[in-house]
């Protein structure tokens, strides 16, 4: 398979698509039960059929080639159904963020113009009201269990009038889909991504040995997330099997593991630290069998080596595989696999990095001037390859920025050192400049992290008259746990400089966290610095 831009001199029909995996699995385990979870269980050629009749309901509405599709649900099977059966009418994909206001759907729904949008039983209300306000949705289509609302088309009643189409194919360089960044700064940017941009980040997860053809992969983060898709993606390809659950919660995440025989598992950092909190404080949780679980992929947000460690002890039948990237990366940017989560590789720092550039991926640290950096020096992580995303929808100014040289400019500060390896210290937004002095927040959070009493912490820079900005500590204390500023800041200053150490410390019961349990830091920034020159980007 070629790497380069050959690839989009080819005939059609040689192109990835990411249908390709379904057709897979058809043709070698028809009767393989491909998705379970509350909606019920459908095998890879019933799961075939509903697909190409969803095309066909969808073509019957209107939808022609290259219009989008909307989706505004919890996770489900039907989910799993769009995901395929769009690309298969050869229109485009463009989930919606559940977490989202009202103002911010629509704002997404005019940015990408969607023809159709759907919606299950918990979204029905509000996929109404953004309809309504909505410029192009002309049609909603209610994919719940209960009887169909009025002026909406139902779902299965769509599928079973629907006679098979056949898959149009929809590949290569195509647009697949618009998936729209959490809208933590302002109103969200859609990121355009291609067939191929899906297909090498795909390749590059399975590179690392997850996802196998006889895996059992719990889909726990929220499907409309980038993550999630791309591993239901590695899935397809290398034919293991699907369970749903329609939210994360970390009891019933602990329960599908044991009654399913999960083998594999995707939980941002946030989600895999409530896992572990919940076994240690339900002792029926704690008593679950989990032995069947044998993959771990983390990512979306940083791990700090507490959680890490934390989380290996108590899967111990689990490898663990890290995979650093965002969204404009398909998203994937470099990989850690499980063979450098090892005690080998704790000691030499290994296993904190985030890894080394994944399949057909280049990294490279640089300057503020776009130069490349000496090995070990903290510069902007920026990235090269199939990966890197066509741009954003309706923001060519935003594009240019990002995609300047040929690279991916990630936002990212971090560095690399000789054999290739890239660490990420922070948001370069994120970055507090204290007294002249460069503080990363990530490198802070992790010192406080390493105390027994921390649930939860999150590092900001707030106005200091005499530093220009000082580091403060937004603490969550473990259920129970006693501990004070001073005694925080000591444990600080044990691990790390002095002048990296908080010189405030907030005490909260929660953390405000995104859909996928990144720490919202522009809200803990805000009431600091509303009406001051540094914003809250």
């Amino acid at each position: 398979m070629t790497c380069n831009s050959e690839l989009n001199n080819q005939n059609p029909e040689e192109r990835m698509y990411i249908t390709q995996g379904l057709h897979r699995q058809i043709q070698a385990k028809p009767d393989v039960v491909a998705i379970r979870g509350p909606d019920g269980a459908v095998t890879y050629a019933r799961l075939g059929d509903r697909v190409a009749r969803l095309a066909a309901a969808l073509k019957g509405v209107g939808v022609a080639s290259g219009d989008r599709v909307a989706m505004l649900s919890l996770n489900s099977r039907r989910y799993i159904e769009y995901y395929l059966a769009v690309p298969w009418a050869d229109a485009v994909l463009a989930p919606v963020n559940t977490r989202w206001s009202q103002a911010e759907i629509v704002y997404s729904l005019d940015d990408c113009e969607p023809a159709v949008l759907i919606v299950d039983d918990t979204f029905t209300d509000m996929g109404r009201k953004v309809a309504e306000a909505a410029r192009t949705v002309r049609t909603l289509i209610y994919a719940g269990d209960g009887e169909t609302p009025p002026g909406m088309l139902g779902y299965e009643a769509l599928i079973a009038a629907a006679e098979p189409v056949a898959d149009a194919r929809r590949s290569g360089d195509a647009l697949l889909g618009v998936f729209y960044t959490g809208g933590t700064t302002g109103f969200p940017k859609g990121v355009m991504l291609s067939h191929n941009n899906i297909a090498f980040s795909t390749l590059a997860a399975l590179n690392n040995g997850s996802y196998g053809g006889d895996a059992t992969f719990l889909h726990a983060m929220p499907m409309f997330h980038l993550a999630d898709y791309a591993g239901m993606c590695a899935l397809f390809l290398s034919g293991g099997s699907h369970v749903v659950m329609p939210a994360f919660t970390p009891g019933e995440t602990l329960a599908a593991i044991a009654r399913d025989n999960v083998t594999d598992i995707m939980l941002a950092p946030t989600m895999l630290q409530m896992v572990l909190d919940w076994r240690d404080r339900d002792p029926a949780a704690a008593a679950l069998d989990l032995t069947s679980l044998r993959s771990v992929t983390y990512g979306a947000s940083p791990i700090t080596p507490a959680l890490l460690d934390r989380a290996r002890a108590a899967f111990p039948s689990a490898g663990f595989m890290q995979g650093y990237g965002m969204t404009e990366l398909s998203p994937i940017a470099t990989t850690l696999g499980p063979d450098w989560h090892s005690e080998e590789h704790q000691k030499t720092g290994k296993m904190y990095s985030a890894g080394r550039p994944g399949l057909c991926m280049e990294v490279r640290i640089v300057d503020p001037d776009d130069n490349e950096v000496p090995r070990g020096t903290v510069g902007e992580i920026t990235v090269r390859g199939p990966n890197v995303m066509m741009g954003y929808l309706n923001k060519p100014a935003e594009t240019a920025e990002a995609l300047r040289n040929g690279w991916m400019h990630t936002g990212d500060g971090g560095y690399m050192v000789a054999d290739g390896f890239v660490y990420v210290c922070d948001r370069l937004k994120d970055m507090i400049v204290s007294g002249g002095e460069n503080v990363y927040s990530a490198e802070v959070e992790t010192a406080i992290a390493s105390h027994p009493a921390i649930a939860q912490i999150a590092v900001i820079g707030v106005p200091s008259e005499k530093w220009g900005e000082q580091v403060h500590a937004v603490v969550v204390l473990k259920p129970g746990a006693d501990m004070g500023e001073e005694e925080i800041v000591a444990h600080c200053r044990s691990r790390i400089a002095g002048y990296k150490c908080p010189r405030s410390v907030e005490f909260r019961d929660a953390l405000p966290l995104s859909s996928i349990g990144k720490v919202l830091k522009t809200e803990l920034r805000k009431p600091y610095w509303e009406g001051r020159a540094r914003g809250v980007a």
